[in-house]
């Protein structure tokens, strides 16, 4: 019999086999020590996602159950419409459009300082360090306190490998104050004199409520908010860079292909969220029962939807376990779907193909060098350290 336990070190070393015997085998899977049953067909895990009124995200969204009810991810509609419309202009296509010199500027500035020496950890010298940048432009968090949220902040997800009680580390936990205690004296500063940007839009935003009238975030929700938007608007993007560049090192062909020809890296950026995603699940709480073949879920019970496994499902994709960077897809779940759609999949998607294309254009021949180090964090599947040689020996 198939398990899956998303805090088992081994299992997320390469969950890929273990996805596809639950494919096969359990595609209702019941993990009796958590208490959660999880769904890993691409077309129940979409069902899923298609339906938020039956799979709701009001009850928590993570395993580990660190969820606040003032995050935007745990709400459903119409409350969860109501605060997205707040922030969704920020990451619509075409504002996420007026963006892209300013990515390629950075990432070209970081590459040639990190073109001084041979080697490169691609995480903390290029694929953390962008991606932040952006998203503290468009939250508004001050220059003088990015560094120091960054730090705390790529702490904040760790957890401890765990047969039944998934917890963070001791390290996660205070990093985990510290973000927070400094984010609320960053949102408390701006309240003083909103600004134009996220922050200030969250300040200032009249939401409907369910009684017919209106009302306004108080500033510790403004921060929770904050705390969400930021750590999403780098941390996955981040190791989805890193996971790429692996992905080119073990297909140097395909990687031969993309630094000759950057119009193809589009396509491969779909590629590498079906092939390699940095977010591997999302979690639902259904209060009717619902039925799967031939397996019933009962009502109150917290369902899984591992959307990686869903990419990777041989009923939807031909070859799902081969990169193929001109593969053509009618759709994938990487950023999941629906009213839940990840909010920032433009932006996510703008600086994944742009730091790839400027990467290859100044080093398309680097290659792996240790250390390598996978990091641990829920739901987030990614390395903590990847080190490449620039210029390799020819």
């Amino acid at each position: 019999m198939a398990e899956w336990n998303p805090f088992s070190h081994r299992i997320v070393d390469n969950p890929f086999p273990n996805y596809r015997e639950l494919r096969d085998d359990q595609p209702v899977y019941r993990n009796e020590k958590m208490d959660f049953y999880a769904l890993s067909r691409f077309d129940d895990v979409l069902y899923g996602l298609l339906h938020p009124n039956i799979f709701k995200s009001s009850h928590g969204i993570t395993l580990e159950g660190l969820d606040s009810p003032d995050q935007l991810l745990n709400k459903d509609d119409p409350e969860h419409i109501y605060h997205r419309k707040i922030v969704a202009n920020a990451f619509k296509v075409s504002s996420i459009a007026t963006l892209e010199e300013r990515i390629r500027k950075l990432a070209a500035d970081l590459l040639d300082r990190a073109s001084e020496q041979d080697l490169m950890d691609v995480l903390d010298d290029f694929s953390i360090m962008m991606p932040a940048a952006i998203i503290s432009d468009m939250l508004g968090i001050p220059e003088e306190h990015r560094m120091e949220f960054l730090e705390h902040a790529k702490l904040f997800n760790q957890a401890e490998e765990t047969d039944d009680n998934p917890r963070p580390t001791e390290e996660s936990a205070i990093a985990g104050m510290h973000v927070y205690e400094l984010m609320s004296r960053i949102v408390a500063e701006a309240a003083e004199h909103p600004g134009d940007d996220v922050m200030g839009a969250l300040l200032t935003a009249e939401i409907p409520d369910l009684r017919g009238g209106t009302y306004r975030l108080r500033q510790d929700q403004v921060v929770v908010k904050m705390v969400e938007l930021a750590g999403a608007g780098f941390e996955t993007t981040a190791k989805q860079i890193a996971n790429a560049v692996v992905a080119l090192a073990w297909y140097p062909d395909q990687r031969a292909e993309l630094a000759a020809d950057p119009s193809l890296m589009k396509n491969a950026v779909e590629e590498f969220v079906r092939w390699d995603p940095a977010s591997h699940y999302v979690v639902r709480y259904i209060e009717e029962e619902v039925s799967f073949h031939g397996v019933t879920i009962p009502a109150n019970s917290r369902v899984v939807l591992l959307t990686a496994s869903a990419n990777h499902d041989e009923r939807m994709f031909n070859n799902p376990e081969l990169l193929d960077i001109h593969r053509k897809m009618e759709r994938h779940v990487g950023f999941a779907f629906g009213t839940h759609l990840c909010l920032g999949a433009a932006l996510a998607r703008m600086e994944t193909r742009v730091g790839l294309e400027e990467l290859l254009a100044r080093f398309p021949h680097y290659e792996l060098r240790d250390p390598i180090v996978r990091g641990y964090a829920g739901n987030v599947r990614g390395l903590d350290h990847l080190t490449i040689a620039l210029r390799p020996a020819a």
